[in-house]
């Protein structure tokens, strides 16, 4: 016999009803799908989902709903043939303006996701998809910022009117040869002054008179940290291309980043895009030259013309490494 009040027996019951709905997506399948994000160039409207429609209907594919999210468009499919049709056909239109990603997407009722209810993330073990672990190459990052030492050097050397035999970056810093011992002491007093952070080491074999200026442990852990932390922005930023839904990217040891996308139908999409190769450069604006006058071929040595996104032409030059040093402790003491 119940002896409890009708007011807590009616509390159990609505909880139970409350957690039956939350739990109700969970019981619906999924659809294959395709998650179409813009590459930057274009941006995605109702019109441009008008335009994938049509481009994939006319191909004779059925698409059982298209829906406009915030940043992408996803469309929903009756069957994986019809899913990796329509992949081709809009690859083959789309590629230079769109992101074009195979996904599976949960087949909930939209009065249910109105509600906030989604169904619960599997994860790979439950769900499938990809696992990418990636190995940074950090002597990579050391030899980018060894050579540009090498140009920083050659140029001081050169404003101070010193004489040199040779300026040459290798795996063991910057080497640099002279003929005269006193040149080399002045080179000596002229880089340590300019580049306090480096550590210098002398040597001659009778003929030469060498200066060897290289990184301290310090700042190649620096480097090596600032490498592994673009690396791992670069990767969100291409997985959130691909409209994948609940990556995970993180961090494994010392030089390694592991990549999990659940879900993902097509590795070799992946491949393609995770293996890209990016690198990442300091440029400060050259503003003593005239941008009118690079337009018109006359660009100034040590400069580049460059373009942004908009079209808007610019002058850059090359920045001295120890901007990268600097940003790379920068940003480790804002993360302590």
């Amino acid at each position: 016999m119940n002896h409890y009040p009708l007011w807590k027996n009616m509390l159990v019951v609505a909880a139970i009803i409350f957690a039956a709905l939350y739990a109700l997506p969970n019981l619906f399948g999924q659809d294959p799908s395709i998650e179409i994000s813009s590459s930057g160039k274009s941006e995605i409207t109702q019109g441009s989902l008008t335009q994938f429609t049509s481009l994939i209907e006319g191909d004779g594919v059925t698409i059982k709903r298209t829906d406009l999210l915030e940043d992408r468009a996803l469309m929903r499919f009756n069957s994986n043939e019809d899913q990796l049709k329509a992949k081709e056909r809009l690859e083959s239109v789309l590629a230079s303006e769109y992101n074009v990603a195979l996904n599976l997407a949960a087949d909930v009722p939209g009065w249910l996701s109105s509600l906030g209810a989604e169904p619960m993330n599997l994860g790979l073990d439950l769900r499938g998809g990809i696992h990418v672990l990636i190995d940074v190459d950090m002597d990579s990052a050391i030899e980018k910022t060894l050579e540009g030492y090498e140009g920083d050097i050659r140029t001081l050397l050169r404003e101070a009117k010193l004489r040199y035999t040779s300026v040459k970056a290798g795996e063991n810093g910057v080497l640099i040869r002279f003929k005269d011992e006193e040149q080399r002491d002045q080179a000596e007093l002229k880089v340590g002054n300019e580049f306090r952070q480096l550590k210098l080491f002398t040597d001659d074999d009778g003929a030469n008179f060498t200066l060897t200026v290289n990184l301290t442990e310090a700042d190649r852990r620096a480097i090596s940290k600032f490498a592994l932390e673009q690396n791992i922005t670069t990767l969100r930023n291409r997985v959130n291309a691909l409209g994948v839904s609940e990556p995970v990217i993180q961090q494994q040891g010392d030089r390694r980043i592991v990549v999990q996308l659940p879900g993902v139908q097509d590795p070799g999409r992946v491949k393609d895009i995770l293996g890209a190769t990016a690198t990442l450069e300091y440029r400060l604006a050259d503003t003593k030259h005239s941008v009118a006058d690079a337009l018109e071929g006359r660009i100034p040595v040590g400069s580049k013309l460059y373009y942004e996104r908009n079209g808007q032409p610019i002058l850059l030059r090359t920045v001295s490494r120890d901007a990268m040093l600097k940003a790379s402790r920068s940003s480790a003491r804002l993360r302590k």
